[in-house]
């Protein structure tokens, strides 16, 4: 395989990780606020018990199961990006990586390594 394609299977790659990485944090966001959800339902309870019926109405009218987005909850943000992007990447780098390298993960971070190594063992030589 040549340098150049070597080299793009391996930023494509990358992007893909990249990608990984952004939704892990999207449902890192999902659960934290689905947490946030819970935590006030308690403290409306609390707001309740200590005498405060008009903030725990305020706070449970305005925020609790309130949309993060226009009709939408987290698990709603989470499958839309899921299946209108994420799925979408995945098929198409493994469309390109079969067509080029023959389904090879990380030919890009193998050439590196073999190159990497062959550096290490010219140190020896000296």
């Amino acid at each position: 395989m040549d340098d150049k394609t070597t080299e793009a299977l391996g930023k494509l790659r990358k992007a893909l990780e990249t990608t990984e990485r952004a939704r892990g944090h999207l449902y890192s966001f999902h659960q934290l606020t689905g947490t946030a959800d819970f935590e006030l339902g308690d403290a409306i309870t609390l707001l309740r018990e200590a005498g405060h019926p008009d903030h725990a109405k305020r706070v449970q009218r305005e925020l609790l199961g309130r949309n993060v987005l226009p009709g939408r909850w987290t698990f709603q943000v989470v499958e839309e990006y899921d299946d209108m992007y994420y799925e979408v990447f995945r098929e198409v780098e493994r469309a390109v990586r079969d067509d080029l390298a023959d389904g090879q993960r990380h030919v890009f971070e193998k050439e590196l390594k073999r190159e990497r190594q062959r550096r290490s063992a010219e140190a020896y030589d000296d």
